[in-house]
Order: structure tokens, then C-alpha cells, then sequence
């Protein structure tokens, strides 16, 4: 098989890649699984709430399980937790979806499928001169009856400004929009 990487162009996602069915992935429901570890840790818990409330608010998906709940499940269940430290640990090795523990975290959270997050960048800074707030993500989602990675995605947004700085989370919304508009279901896809 041969898999296609997409470099979107303007207007589109710094970085977009679809696997073989992503133009016919229909779940039903989906779960925002934590962040990944990464410098910007504290941001872990605003960021998988902003991306569960865009899933929900784009309507494309019938149930988005809300981010606290996915916690408690977490928290409530050392198989799920175990899974899912697995999970992330056989990603970052290999960078592939593990088959068996991808679905125990379908089951186990009661999806068809989930969002994996990476959160690259989550701070002010300066660029090209201006004061910016800066947040940056990487998504990949995945079948959670097949373990198989659907699409995936990197972007990333930037708001100017003088002397308020902007609120991260209302950055990071407004990221998270944009890139699920590209997600499969999208809403054309299948469809005639």
C-alpha cells in the first residue's frame, strides 16, 4: 500500500495525511484521549476540553465523550490506564497504532474511535518581530475496532498581539476548528 503525505497549502494544514479509509470512516462516537507528555504538560487538561467541545460543537461525530469522563475512566480502571500507558509507549517506539491495546482503550472508554494529541507548542513568544500566542498540535486518529490510524495531522496558530496577551485556550479553539474541518467524516466524503 502506499500511503500519501500531504503537505496542505495555504488555507489548509501545515502538514495532513489520510490512511486508505478515510474517505468512508463513519464512527459514531469518539473520545479525546490525553495529551502525550510534553514540555507543555500543563496544558494537558485545557487542550483534550477544547478539542472534545470543537468535536461536539462540529457535529460530524454523534457522540464526543466529554473530557472528564475519559479521565474518570482513566482513573477508575487500572486495565484502562495500563492500556493506555502501553498505548503511548508502543507509539512512541514505533510510531504504529498497536492493534490489541487500541481497541481495549475502544472498549474500555465505549467508542469506535479515539484522538491522540501532541501538543507542540503552547506559549507566547516572539515571531518575526510581534508579541504572538502560540499553540501547536498534532492529531492522529484512530479506528478503535481495528486499531488502524485513520488521519492525522500537524498545525499550528499564532494571535498577535501589543499589550493583552490572548487567552491560550481561545487560540488553541480556534486551531482545534480549523484542523477538525479536515478530519474525517468529513462532511462531503462518501457521500453522492
Amino acid at each position: 500500500m502506499l500511503l500519501l503525505v500531504t503537505l496542505a497549502g495555504c488555507g489548509g494544514l501545515q502538514e495532513m495525511w489520510e490512511g486508505p479509509g478515510a474517505r468512508v470512516f463513519r464512527p459514531q462516537s469518539i473520545a479525546v484521549l490525553p495529551p502525550m507528555a510534553s514540555q507543555y504538560d500543563s496544558a494537558r487538561e485545557d487542550i483534550q476540553e477544547v478539542i472534545a467541545n470543537s468535536l461536539a460543537k462540529a457535529g460530524r461525530i454523534e457522540r464526543v465523550v466529554p473530557a472528564e469522563q475519559v479521565t474518570d475512566i482513566f482513573q477508575g480502571s487500572k486495565e484502562a490506564f495500563d492500556s493506555l500507558v502501553f498505548y503511548f509507549s508502543r507509539l512512541e517506539m514505533t510510531g504504529q497504532s498497536d492493534k490489541d491495546s487500541a481497541i481495549k482503550l475502544g472498549k474500555a472508554l465505549n467508542v469506535e474511535s479515539f484522538l491522540i494529541i501532541r501538543i507542540n507548542a503552547w506559549e507566547y513568544a516572539r515571531k518575526e518581530g510581534d508579541n504572538v500566542g502560540r499553540v501547536g498540535l498534532t492529531m492522529r486518529l484512530v479506528d478503535a475496532t481495528t486499531g488502524a490510524t485513520i488521519w492525522k495531522a500537524r498545525h499550528e496558530k499564532a494571535s498577535s498581539y501589543m499589550f493583552f496577551k490572548p487567552n491560550l485556550k481561545d487560540v488553541a479553539a480556534e486551531l482545534t476548528d480549523e484542523m477538525i474541518k479536515y478530519m474525517p467524516p468529513t462532511p462531503n466524503s462518501g457521500k453522492r
